[in-house]
């Protein structure tokens, strides 16, 4: 299937995002630890959080959905062994997550991801849950994953955060459930903290508290204790948020972010910042976030360690802007479901830009683009931020675009509800 975009603009319209599948994700994984039933309201329609879902199931949690609200019955952190491999796509942070919580079940849970998920980084995962006493391997050159339950036995240990801050969230959501308190040092440096920061903020939620140490790098969570049931709200999500800024980014025009709010603990809404650099106006309402563009967008230098999803939307933008701009500190874009970083350097190429890839970003300089079809190599920030791209450029098709279902199944629709 292929989307051809067409050109338009000045935007006018309201840009509607669905839950941050972050927030869900750690909102179903303490809820189904939790002792009682919790209610998870705004919950994501993404995809990885329907996987998430069906794991849980799996595990002997039952997750009942209706629309966007979301019924978990918690089991106190009793979990029971499938007969059958739990599915996870190439969904890093549900495989991530599971591997952990396969700890507290009866037996050996085995999970089935897609061949990309074989190529990505889980080493420090699998080291830590061994220094807690528990076995979890990848099958040899497989995407199928194997986890020995029989649960955590708490302790001290080190993980190396600087390819996945998802390593270190995956143990504190666990930790509580382990036989003796869990204290982790975080060395290297440090991937997308602010995903760190949203875990701890929804295991506070239901009632589990995280202590910090050292400026931060080392975390302690008591043990044993269990979660409690909550009732919770999903913020909207961030990420998917970006793409409705950057489209007047482009394209010109005022729209409203709806259920955007500014003042979120998701690390990509420092995206605002970056627009407002470049030349955008951006004000909070009551009902979300406004965005216009008032003057030509400027390059600018940016180190987006603390948004790496928010980079292929950054690399659309500046293909427009004044000047250069540069993008830094991004190394482990490259274990995402894709290698983003070739992957946008080769795909820009076709449009005619000009864009330098390094080891660890990226460096555009404003030229004549013209269409062309291009690869969203089934991830769907790619897909997602070349459609912005057709805004402007004639001929701009995109490669399997119902990819975006992975965190924005109605990505589309919203898109093209953007009118001039």
């Amino acid at each position: 299937m292929i989307a051809e975009i067409s050109t338009r603009g000045p935007l006018k319209g309201i840009f509607r995002v669905p839950g941050s599948k972050s927030f869900t994700n750690r909102a179903l994984v303490c809820a189904a630890l939790a002792q009682g039933n919790s209610q998870i309201r705004n919950a994501s329609d993404s995809s990885d959080s329907a996987l998430m879902a069906n794991g849980l199931n799996q595990l002997g949690v039952l997750v009942r959905r209706d629309d966007d609200e979301w019924e978990v019955c918690g089991t106190g952190g009793k979990l029971f062994a499938p007969r059958y491999p739990i599915p996870v796509g190439n969904a890093g942070t549900t495989l991530r997550f599971f591997l952990s919580l396969a700890s507290l079940a009866d037996g050996t849970v085995q999970f089935d991801a897609a061949p990309r998920m074989a190529e990505r980084p889980n080493e420090e995962l699998f080291a830590a849950l061994r220094n807690l006493g528990v076995q979890a391997t990848q099958v040899g050159n497989m995407p199928r994953y194997e986890v020995v339950g029989g649960g955590l036995s708490g302790g001290r240990l080190v993980i190396d955060q600087a390819r996945s801050s998802q390593f270190l969230s995956s143990i504190l959501l666990v930790a509580p459930y382990a036989r003796g308190e869990v204290e982790i040092e975080v060395r290297g440096v440090k991937a997308s903290e602010s995903y760190v920061r949203m875990t701890v903020a929804v295991m506070k939620e239901f009632g589990v508290g995280v202590e910090l140490e050292g400026a931060k790098s080392t975390y302690r969570v008591r043990a044993p204790q269990k979660y409690s049931s909550a009732e919770y709200t999903v913020e909207a999500d961030a990420s998917g948020a970006s793409y409705g800024l950057a489209a007047v980014a482009i394209g010109g025009g005022e729209i409203l972010v709806e259920g955007m709010r500014l003042d979120s603990l998701q690390g990509d809404t420092g995206f605002v910042e970056i627009l407002r650099a470049m030349g955008c106006h951006i004000a909070q309402e009551a009902s979300g976030v406004r965005i216009m563009k008032r003057r030509p967008l400027t390059g600018v230098t940016v180190d987006m360690k603390a948004m790496p999803d928010i980079v292929p939307t950054l690399a659309s933008v500046a293909l427009f802007a004044n000047g250069p701009s540069r993008i830094r500190n991004v190394a482990h874009l490259r274990y995402k479901e894709s290698d983003r970083l070739a992957a946008i350097g080769e795909e820009f190429r076709k449009l005619g830009a000009d864009i330098a890839v390094l080891p660890d970003g990226l460096e555009i300089t404003p030229s004549q683009l013209s269409g062309a079809q291009l690869d969203t190599y089934d991830d769907h920030r790619l897909a997602m931020s070349f459609a912005l791209i057709g805004l402007r450029v004639p001929g701009v098709r995109i490669e399997n675009p119902e990819c975006v279902t992975k965190s924005f199944p109605r990505f589309w629709e919203e898109f093209e509800g953007l009118t001039s």
